[in-house]
């Protein structure tokens, strides 16, 4: 049972309670899972650590070539900022698919990632730019790519004395382009049955230099597709090789999910979503091919 909540200014302020507290407490930005799971009786922490006022957790900013986005930092700033806009719009088009507008303007990046949901809407385009986690507690900073963050459902590589600061990953070079694709049984508040996310870049052939494959909802937590990934690389992207890399997709995807009553269904619902998104990829790409050559 909940005996306090603290409202921290500073992230140093909550390292000194992780490490006071430990194990009996907890971590609340938006409360839009943690709440959820109180209520369930899933968690009982005696402490709640609020960090939704901390500004020093909430920013979007762009240096040396490098995007970072604060943990405390919500859906709708990232659906609203300017970093993250032409070839980069996968990533807001995810926030602004999260629940409804007053879920995206308390639920924060940190909390989606930290709560290692499969369906997390943020996570795949995270994957697709090869995103990097940036983790505090008093020993120090450590950096964990995302792919190896998520160690099982609802499970993530953090302590109880640790929090994630912020994400960071490489702003995106001419000729590319990131997609995201959802499906949802409703339009709004849908949780994610299948998205998908595709980062890839063209060389001066148009052939795919550089493609980064993730989907959410497709396993335990989210994936990158490596195997259909290494298929298109120094490939052309075209309706034939489209269709090559998602039979290549459904073999991958019915290895991961054989025995559940729902691959059936998510062998061909994944065709709309992966198909969707390479598709918007490589238009965003060709994009920014058309934009050099008129240079």
């Amino acid at each position: 049972m909940v005996e306090k909540v603290v409202k921290c200014k500073t992230v140093e302020g909550v390292l000194d309670l992780l490490m006071k507290y430990e194990r009996d407490a907890r971590i609340i930005a938006g409360g839009t899972d943690i709440i959820i799971q109180l209520r369930q009786g899933r968690l009982s922490p005696k402490i709640l650590i609020d960090i939704s006022s901390i500004e020093e957790l909430k920013y979007i900013e762009e240096k040396d070539g490098f995007i970072e986005i604060g943990g405390a930092t919500t859906f709708q700033e990232i659906q609203k900022s300017s970093y993250l806009s032409g070839n980069m719009k996968g990533l807001s088009k995810a926030a602004s698919m999260v629940g409804s507008p007053q879920i995206r303007s308390t639920a924060t990046v940190g909390g989606n990632i930290c709560n290692g949901s499969p369906a997390a809407d943020i996570v795949p385009p995270l994957l697709a730019l090869d995103a990097v986690a940036i983790i505090k507690s008093r020993k120090g900073t450590r950096e964990v790519q995302l792919e190896n963050f998520f160690i099982g459902k609802g499970k993530v590589d953090m302590g109880h004395d640790e929090i994630l600061t912020s994400v960071r990953f490489k702003a995106l070079e001419n000729r590319s382009g990131l997609s995201f694709s959802k499906l949802g049984l409703r339009k709004a508040l849908a949780i994610s049955r299948i998205c998908t996310s595709i980062m890839l870049q063209l060389d001066e052939d148009q052939n795919c230099s550089i493609i980064k494959i993730a989907n959410g909802s497709l396993g335990e937590y989210g994936v990158r597709e490596k195997d259909v990934e290494a298929f298109y690389i120094n490939n052309k992207i075209n309706d034939k090789t489209i269709e090559e890399g998602l039979e290549l997709i459904k073999r991958s995807i019915y290895k991961r999910l054989h025995g559940r009553s729902s691959l059936p269904y998510k062998i061909e619902a994944v065709d709309r979503t992966f198909t969707d998104a390479i598709k918007n990829a490589m238009k965003e790409a060709m994009k920014e091919n058309l934009v050099l050559c008129a240079n």
